[in-house]
Order: C-alpha cells, then structure tokens, then sequence
C-alpha cells in the first residue's frame, strides 16, 4: 500500500525523516513519503487457462470490458505494493487475482486507493472488486460479498531484543504503530479500554494510511511496537535485516476475503469456483510459496463464510 524503490536500504533511510506526534491519549499520526520495497523472487507459473463456463458468469459490464478493475490498497508487502517503478502493483494478491481473471478470459487493472475507501468504492461501482487483504468480519459482509481465499492473523513487532520490554498484553501508555482501517484497530481500541478501565493510561495508537510508515515509525524509534497482519509483520521482520523481531505469537486467525459488490452473488460464487480450480491445477499454490506465505493456505474458498 505505498510506492517506493528497493526495501533495505529505504526502511532505514527514510526513517529520519518521519514525524511522528504521539499524544498522551489517543491516536497520532505519520506524515512523509516513503520509498517502495521491492518484490520476493518469483518463478514462472504456467498461465491459467479460460474456463468458459465461469466467462459466462462475468457480469456484462467486465465482459464488454474484458477487464476487472480491482481497488487495492498497494503498501502492504508482500501481499500488494507498488514496484521499483512506482507504478507497477506486485505481491501475493496481484499474482492471485491476475491468476483469477485469466480463469475468466480477462485481465485485472489494478488501482491504487486507500485501503478504508476500497469497500465503498466497489459498492459505488468504482471498482468491480477490492483485493488488498481484507479480513472477513460481519460488518463488511453487511455491505459486500467477500470470498475467502487466505488465512491471517494479527501479529506484533518490536527492536531487535525488545529493550522497552513490550508486552501486548499490557501495553498502557506505550506508543503503538498500527494502519488505518484494520481490525488491528479495533483490537488495540479494546486493549486501551482495558488499560483505562484498570487506571492506567491509555495506548497512543500512532495511525498512519500507510504500513511502510509505520514499519520505518518501529525502526526509528518513534513507536515501540506495531501490530499487523501476520504475513505483513513477518515481511517487515525478514526486510529489516536483523532490526526487528516478532513480539508474542500469531492470534485471531481469520481468512482475507475478494471483496465483490452486494447484489453480485452469481459472480462472487464465481471467484470462489475460479479459486477452487486454481489450487486444483497447483497455480494456488504455488503462487503463495512464491512470496512464502504458505502457511495462509486454505482449503476452502466460499462466499461471506
């Protein structure tokens, strides 16, 4: 969900320049640019054949179209980021989907948006789908279809070592890096209650649109944990070079779902059937071993599960 060029040398570089304003209470902010980080190797997949069966599915816009406009968030490595060109989305849900619409007869066209106006941004017809990690809950399939195609938790870092001795159990009156619009939010809004309904002050939860900034925020200093989706942390960990280490273990695994407009049921069982054929014919999986992320494999892709 950011642009930048290569990951090392800009996740240390640019945390000089990062402000951050951490209030006593409450929520602060990062305001800068950062730079991208770069791709995991991949291998060549054998393309994905049309199947016309799920081609007829498509809805008659994308048809005519012959293109799937796909809202993405691209800061949040390895999953989707922006290339070394500034321009080019990359990462486990690009390759995914890419994979999807070729099932379909059609290509993605991947834009760039922040991740809390994706969602309605399909419902006004912006996009015809969202793909940038979205965690199932009840309040988005209140408003969306979403198919599950992905497990994830939630998952803290610290320093190398944690010299602020973090624990995410109490972590009252701690500045806590985390992006706006996750469940990651919400979670750290309950752990704050919990500090204040104790006497304790709250957690200043430093908010930023995008994951990179508050991945620098961690390395530079400026917060002394940040909680994130489990592939996301773990990414950030491996880039950091020896900066950062996980801090407890993974918790409220949940599966990510395709984010497909509400009244569009036919076509989210669609994706979900276009899903099922991709693992069948091992482009599931190995496009996730392509970016390490195995272990978020699922075995079962339905609609608003």
């Amino acid at each position: 969900m950011k642009n930048r060029p290569a990951i090392r040398p800009s996740i240390v570089a640019t945390c000089a320049g990062l402000a951050v304003v951490v209030a006593g209470c409450g929520s602060s902010s990062l305001s800068t640019n950062t730079a991208a980080p770069g791709a995991a190797a991949s291998t060549s997949l054998a393309a994905p054949t049309k199947d016309d069966a799920l081609a007829a599915k498509l809805p008659p816009k994308i048809a005519r179209a012959g293109t799937i406009v796909v809202g993405m968030d691209t800061s949040y490595p390895p999953n989707e980021f922006l290339g070394g060109d500034g321009k080019t989305a990359q990462g486990m849900d690009v390759d995914l989907f890419k994979a999807v619409a070729a099932k379909f007869g059609v290509k993605a066209d991947f834009q760039t948006a922040t991740f809390d106006t994706i969602i309605l941004g399909v419902g006004s017809g912006k996009y015809d789908v969202g793909v940038s990690s979205f965690t199932i809950n009840p309040d988005r399939k209140k408003s969306v279809n979403m198919v599950s195609y992905f497990d994830a938790g939630t998952l803290w870092a610290t320093a190398k070592g944690n010299p602020k001795k973090v624990d995410p159990a109490n972590a009252c009156g701690l500045a806590i890096g985390v992006q706006k619009g996750t469940v990651q939010i919400d979670d750290l809004t309950a752990r704050s209650k919990k500090c204040t309904d104790a006497g304790k002050p709250a957690i200043t939860m430093v908010v930023d649109d995008l994951q990179v900034k508050i991945t620098n925020a961690l390395v530079s200093g400026k917060v002394v944990a940040m909680a994130a989706d489990s592939p996301i942390t773990n990414y950030a960990i491996k880039q950091s070079e020896g900066a950062l280490e996980k801090l407890g273990e993974v918790y409220d695994s949940a599966p990510y779902g395709i984010v497909v407009p509400k009244a569009q049921t036919e076509f989210a069982a669609a994706i979900a059937e276009a899903l099922k054929k991709l693992e069948a014919d091992g482009n599931y999986g190995k496009i996730l071993s392509n970016w390490g992320l195995q272990d978020g494999a699922v075995t079962t892709f339905a609609v608003n599960p």
